[in-house]
């Protein structure tokens, strides 16, 4: 099971330099796909353990948001060794989302 972790400005170099990938959701409370995808991404978490799960308030951490050039939300971008690897935009359902990450999450 991968865990969901809250990530902030000041948590999210480590959060994306660290051992295993992690999967960042940039997200607002007032946004209705960010509120969609949330229950799916808690289920591909509780399915898989070769990466985490963090979630990014855009609202609360500006600075990090604009640095990755978040310009829509939900924005999934996945993180191996600090660097980018995947960027999904926008509510997916999980098959899709399960598609566009294969190459870099494992069961």
């Amino acid at each position: 099971m991968a865990e969901i972790v809250t990530l902030n400005d000041g948590s999210f170099n480590d959060a994306i330099t660290a051992d295993k990938p992690i999967l960042v959701d940039f997200w607002a409370e007032w946004c209705g796909p960010c509120r969609v995808i949330a229950p799916v991404l808690e289920e591909i978490a509780s399915e898989h353990d070769g990466f985490s799960i963090g979630k990014l308030n855009v609202d609360h951490n500006p600075q990090t948001a604009a640095a990755h050039d978040v310009m829509s939300i939900p924005t999934l971008i996945l993180f191996q060794d600090g660097v980018e690897k995947k960027r999904i935009v926008g509510a997916a359902p999980k098959h899709k989302l399960m598609a566009d990450l294969a190459e870099y999450v494992t069961a």
